[in-house]
């Protein structure tokens, strides 16, 4: 299956960010893999946002948590290989990206007994995956650079249809916006997109000290589990929805009415009340499927 059209604002600030850092080399010692970098140069992880996994139990209760079963993986951020190894052990097909050079060629030798693996020296946000996955339903784990969560999953997300689960290693404070239901402060944009293709949850805290270098926030393991709302509403154009879902976000001091201005003119408040909203309604107040359904009246 080919590759589908980006999603519309997938390319944000982070991703104009992580363009104009992915030169630089990152690496990075830690005690758990000091064995395997004696003779591999590496300068500052910092400078790709790269915190590797190395506590060998929070590695274990990931692995756990995850329930690595048959078929293909993809892993983001293979980094030293640190879950790599783990995923092989269980999954039909692993392929570990990796966009630092150094780091995947020693990728490519510790891999090397598993050949069930394939590592692929890339930015993640220019795979093919559709190419490089034949087509077939594959599974994502990733530990990702903290500051291009959000581009990543668009990207993942443009590829629902074949994905069974998505289970990333992000920042705290991120995961609490991605599974935030209606009504709370972080909910947003980033709340509905990922809950209309997905179920998200939160599964586990991760403290710093698993990390090396450790990061100054706090981490989560979150699953996102598809289908997400998508599979019961109907909405004609996705695309529309949610750049319409933008819009209602776009100033969130704003409420939808105003919001919604630019786009319907003075049929914002009518359509608000024929959706049975308050006309002070704020989008923060909207669950996926009032979204859905005030979309449709605009069509």
């Amino acid at each position: 299956m080919p590759d589908r059209q980006p999603l519309a604002g997938a390319r944000d600030k982070e991703c104009l960010s992580y363009r104009a850092k992915q030169s630089t080399d990152a690496g990075g010692t830690s005690p758990g893999w000091t064995h395997l970098l004696l003779h591999f140069p590496a300068v500052s992880p910092e400078k790709l946002g790269q915190h590797f996994l190395t506590d060998a139990s929070w590695q274990e209760r990931i692995a756990r948590a995850i329930h690595i079963g048959d078929g293909v993986w993809v892993e983001i951020g293979a980094g030293h290989g640190e879950m790599t190894s783990r995923l092989a052990r269980n999954a039909d097909k692993v392929i570990a990206i990796e966009l630092d050079r150094r780091l995947a060629t020693r990728l490519r030798e510790v891999t090397a007994p598993f050949r069930n693996v394939e590592v692929i020296e890339s930015d993640v946000l220019a795979v093919n995956f559709g190419a490089v996955t034949k087509g077939a339903s594959f599974s994502v784990y990733g530990n990702l650079p903290y500051y291009i969560t959000s581009p990543i999953l668009h990207r993942l997300f443009e590829h629902a249809d074949r994905i069974a689960a998505i289970h990333i290693v992000i920042q705290f404070e991120v995961a609490v916006r991605i599974v935030a239901p209606p009504g709370r402060r972080d909910y947003g944009y980033l709340s509905v997109v990922s809950q209309w293709f997905t179920r998200p949850e939160l599964v586990l805290r991760i403290p710093p000290g698993a990390f090396r270098p450790p990061p100054k926030v706090g981490s989560a393991l979150v699953r996102l589990r598809m289908p997400g709302a998508r599979e019961t509403l109907d909405v004609g154009d996705e695309k529309a929805f949610l750049d319409f879902v933008k819009e209602c976000f776009a100033q969130k001091r704003k409420n939808l009415r105003n919001n919604l201005r630019a786009r319907l003119g003075t049929r914002a408040g009518e359509l608000l009340r024929e959706a049975g909203l308050s006309p002070d309604a704020r989008a923060e107040e909207l669950s996926v499927t009032k979204f859905a359904e005030l979309f449709r009246l605009t069509r």
